[in-house]
């Protein structure tokens, strides 16, 4: 399909000129995928209740705390690829659209604009950096599958650093594709893992996981992978590559991808402490901000909100048990992948052998109390799934959970007091927070494509 490029007269014309004196000179741009207000509540909760702190997450400490609408030209209920294309350029979209108008009409990122202005740009994510979220800020395609049009998009950005787990449009129909051709005649470096770094010889990098992690993200920060990306590694990296090629300006979008990741399984230790890690990664930011105040502009915001996610149900009556997620190891996902693994072996797991194994990964018995009547459950599903294979998956959007991990994870968050409403997104509202030069313009309630644009009149590229 041909796109129609919009050389609106936000583009046209745009030089440093046009920036205000008064302009932030670096801009950061954090974006929690799937992060409700439930989800900081959440953390915040864990944060206060089982961590003991005293001050709150520190996005929540920013002078500027709002919130955003997030539905999309579909409806009422956003994808992350609508969103994106929302928070990147002001611009409504169908769900699955990426960086067009519902009527396939190319639309211009703040990170574009931005980069023409010579701002020099970083776009950071734990999931695949071709995917929706940063995809919208320098792709133009009717589809976010069409991951190959994708990646050439990123090559033609001109951007400095790209940092993410994988590029799925390495491949097209299980064949390489020569986009990783296009990216070194484009002068972009791709290296693998923070530890091939210097051998970066380019203007533009792309930061990829090592080629032996396969996974669709990063890894999840309860897994602790070694080895594998972590964002604020990724951020640090990224301010430090900003800092060399782009020292008077730039701009960066940071995505905890993650928190959706983890909301689409229903996974509420997982979403904990990813919202955890975002905040901490935040925190680089901040001590930027920090040395350069009166320079420097963070807005913190989110996408949509996944899950549905609730502390307390009607059993748990006005109390919560947020403590137990401490004795969660592992993540719902890397738990079903055990058990996968398990499955496929000659030898045969006892119920005995499974109790050890999940007092081991999520303190059943040992550290949380597991009634008769849970014990009983996950026994007969231990069964279904071990012993007669033949239990139903349950299918989300990222991952497939054997009955038996649905089980397991169930009575997990009956001990925590979390519960869901759905594996999918949810239309809620999302938070918005901000800091900084121009931060006052986020104080009141927004629409997600208002953002982008109170970004363009801060920094001068719209009056």
């Amino acid at each position: 399909m041909k796109l129609k490029k919009v050389f609106s007269l936000l583009f046209l014309g745009l030089s440093l000129t046009a920036i205000a004196q008064e302009a932030p000179k670096y801009v950061f741009y954090f974006i929690g995928d799937g992060m409700g207000l439930s989800h900081v509540m959440a953390t915040e909760t864990y944060n206060r209740t089982v961590l003991g702190n005293d001050q709150s997450l520190l996005m929540m400490r920013f002078p500027v705390a709002s919130w955003a609408m997030t539905y999309s030209a579909t409806g009422p209920i956003t994808d992350s690829a609508a969103a994106g294309t929302a928070l990147a350029t002001g611009y409504k979209t169908l769900n699955g659209m990426l960086g067009v108008t519902p009527d396939t009409t190319a639309v211009t990122s703040i990170a574009a604009q931005l980069h023409a202005a010579g701002y020099g740009v970083g776009l950071l994510t734990t999931v695949a950096p071709d995917d929706a979220t940063p995809g919208a800020f320098y792709a133009h395609q009717p589809s976010r599958t069409m991951k190959y049009e994708i990646g050439l998009d990123a090559a033609a950005s001109g951007y400095e650093f790209i940092a993410g787990s994988r590029l799925y449009g390495g491949k097209k129909n299980g064949k390489e594709t020569d986009l990783f051709k296009v990216l070194a005649d484009s002068n972009v470096s791709v290296v693998y893992g923070i530890d091939e770094l210097p051998k970066a010889d380019s203007r533009r990098v792309i930061l990829l996981n090592k080629p032996q992690f396969e996974s669709s993200n990063v890894g999840y920060t309860i897994d602790s992978i070694p080895g594998t990306l972590t964002l604020p590694e990724m951020t640090k990296a990224a301010l430090s590559h900003l800092q060399k090629t782009s020292p008077d300006r730039f701009f960066m979008m940071v995505e905890g991808g993650n928190i959706d990741y983890a909301g689409h399984s229903n996974d509420g230790g997982a979403v904990i402490k990813e919202v955890l890690n975002f905040d901490e990664t935040l925190a680089i930011a901040y001590d930027f901000y920090l040395a350069h105040p009166d320079e420097t502009l963070i807005v913190v915001t989110a996408d949509h909100n996944t899950g549905g996610l609730n502390i307390g149900f009607p059993a748990s009556g006005y109390s919560g048990w947020l403590k137990n997620i401490d004795y969660q190891r592992i993540s719902k996902d890397s738990f079903a992948d055990l058990c996968k693994t398990m499955l496929n072996t000659r030898r045969i797991y006892t119920w005995d052998d499974m109790k050890d194994l999940l007092s081991e990964k999520l303190g059943f018995w040992s550290k949380i109390n597991i009634q008769e009547k849970d014990e009983t459950l996950l026994q007969e599903k231990f069964d279904v799934t071990f012993n007669q294979r033949s239990g139903k998956d349950e299918k989300t959007l990222y991952k497939d959970f054997n009955e038996f991990t649905v089980a397991v994870f169930k009575v997990l968050d009956n001990a925590t007091g979390i519960k869901w409403t759905s594996t999918g997104h949810a239309g809620n509202p999302v938070p918005l927070f901000a800091v900084g030069v121009g931060a006052d313009n986020f104080k009141a309630v927004h629409n997600n494509i208002d953002i982008p644009n109170t970004i363009r009149r801060i920094t001068g590229i719209i009056k």
